[in-house]
């Protein structure tokens, strides 16, 4: 979570909120940052609250996040039922928990894990036997990266120790386009990240690239189902191969993560011939947001591994809990229900088939946007929404009047936040804009987005030149950049 400090110097230099009274019932000034001497009517503070959310975007038209920002009013109106539901009481809310034991259960399948009675993995809708695979829930992708990769540090220090070596200076390998989720990781849990920079038009890991920073230390190798960058997936089976390859030669066993946040939910679907998932014998674990194409309101994520052997159990603690043993693997404890139960309900509600269509449509919007913004002259696009419903554009060599940070400040009049922001070291030349399609957003709101940006790039082309740089930046991928929008 982002830090909070107060300050003053940031703020009017009115200490109280100024209510009128025929507005809300509220005579007396409300004080900012202090509890108010007395209560007031629930209707006042909501009014009082409202207010005050005037003045943030409009999520719908919020094309910076990968987080889910519609569901249908039953999925609200079940989840508003079971708000008051903690998560980790498992022996009060046995069937909050049943629940969450089945999505695991279901993507396990989806994510092709091994038959349990070693068989093929079966097929995602459910006709073969149980799955090998074993998972949890967590707040989001974030959380489940950090189990993953603690996983990894402990299977490598439990070899290490087995064969009387040292568990001095571990790594974990990944490109400089990941999330900074893992770069915490790799912080707070001392572990040296090995970050393999972007280099002329490849924009993230690579097979090669990957293995070449593979050594004894490394604890293991993070691919990438769907770049936040420019939603490119990352070559995960060539990235495998090399790793089986380079065990054949020295006899290092490197396992493999798949940090498909997003692209977890996009190619079971619309790729299904892309092997990404366990039908790889090298990816040890996964984890993705149900929060983004999952379909979820924030926050719920998944962590799942191909089989409890690559679970530690010194991770997990069993829990005396409400008279029940209760054994967890997670950094939070208490934590709402509600959005398991709304996993669970998108999972019976949409099937194989309504999750294919909802990617579908969102796929064919962002290849139709990027497609849009290219034939306008303007832009160059460095990926077109054909993997992840994403793509980056940044502006054509000919364009000098304007720059991408004019271009998102002037959307933004009309509503739309659309991030620009340069890439990171070895490609910070590089400044682009980038949109997030997600279900919700139609072919109509997309004609209305390049209708607007037809306009601004009107009026931008008359300026003398670039009015914003990259210190207008509204979103970072930087190592000193403020946290995206991973869940």
């Amino acid at each position: 979570m982002p830090l909070h400090r107060s300050d003053p110097s940031r703020r009017p230099r009115r200490s109280s909120l100024a209510v009128n009274p025929l507005h809300g019932s509220v005579v007396d000034p409300v004080p900012r940052d202090a509890l108010p001497a007395s209560s007031m009517d629930p209707r006042a503070a909501q009014r009082i609250v409202q207010d005050e959310l005037l003045l943030d975007g409009n999520a719908r038209l919020n094309l910076a996040t990968f987080v889910t920002t519609w569901m249908e009013p039953e999925a609200r109106e079940l989840m508003a039922s079971v708000f008051d539901k903690n998560m980790i009481d498992k022996d009060e809310y046995p069937q909050t928990a049943e629940l969450e034991a089945r999505c695991v259960a279901m993507l396990g399948r989806l994510w092709n894990a091994p038959d349990r009675d070693g068989g093929e993995p079966g097929d995602a809708e459910g006709t073969a036997g149980a799955t090998t695979a074993v998972g949890c829930s967590t707040t989001g992708s974030s959380e489940a990266a950090m189990l993953a990769g603690l996983a990894l540090k402990r299977r490598w220090e439990a070899r290490r120790r087995g064969a009387g070596e040292s568990t001095d200076r571990p790594n974990i390998v990944m490109g400089a386009n990941v999330q900074v989720c893992w770069e915490k990781f790799a912080r707070y849990w001392d572990v040296e990240p090995r970050l393999v920079p972007m280099e002329g038009e490849r924009f993230h890991l690579d097979a090669p690239t990957a293995v070449a920073q593979c050594d004894e230390h490394t604890i293991g190798v993070v691919g990438i189902l769907g770049s936040t960058f420019d939603g490119s997936y990352e070559p995960i089976a060539d990235i495998a191969a090399a790793l089986d390859d380079l065990q054949e030669r020295t006899g290092l066993d490197v396992p493999l993560h798949v940090d498909a946040a997003s692209g977890g939910f996009i190619a079971p679907f619309l790729d299904e011939d892309l092997v990404w998932d366990f039908r790889l014998p090298r990816v040890a674990s996964i984890n993705a947001s149900g929060h983004k194409y999952g379909l979820v309101y924030p926050g719920v994520g998944w962590a799942l591994w191909r089989e409890e052997a690559l679970l530690p159990e010194e991770l997990v603690f069993h829990v005396s809990y409400l008279g029940g043993d209760m054994p967890t693997f997670a950094l939070n404890f208490s934590r709402p229900g509600a959005q398991v139960v709304a996993q669970y309900f998108q999972f019976l509600r949409l099937g194989m088939d309504g999750y294919r269509r909802v990617q579908r449509g969102s796929r064919d919007t962002a290849m139709r946007l990027a497609s849009g913004l290219e034939d306008t002259g303007a832009f160059r696009a460095l990926t077109r929404g054909d993997e992840l419903p994403v793509f980056a554009v940044t502006l054509a060599d000919d364009v000098d009047a304007f720059s991408v940070y004019d271009v998102s400040a002037t959307l933004r009049e009309r509503g739309w936040l659309v991030p620009a922001y340069p890439f990171v070291e070895a490609r910070d030349d590089l400044h682009v804009l980038r949109v997030v399609v997600r279900n919700g957003f139609s072919d109509d709101l997309g004609d209305l987005l390049l209708a607007d940006v037809g306009r601004a790039l009107d009026r931008l082309a008359k300026q003398g030149g670039p009015q914003r740089g990259a210190e207008h930046a509204d979103f970072s991928h930087g190592a000193h950049r403020r946290e995206g929008s991973k869940g």
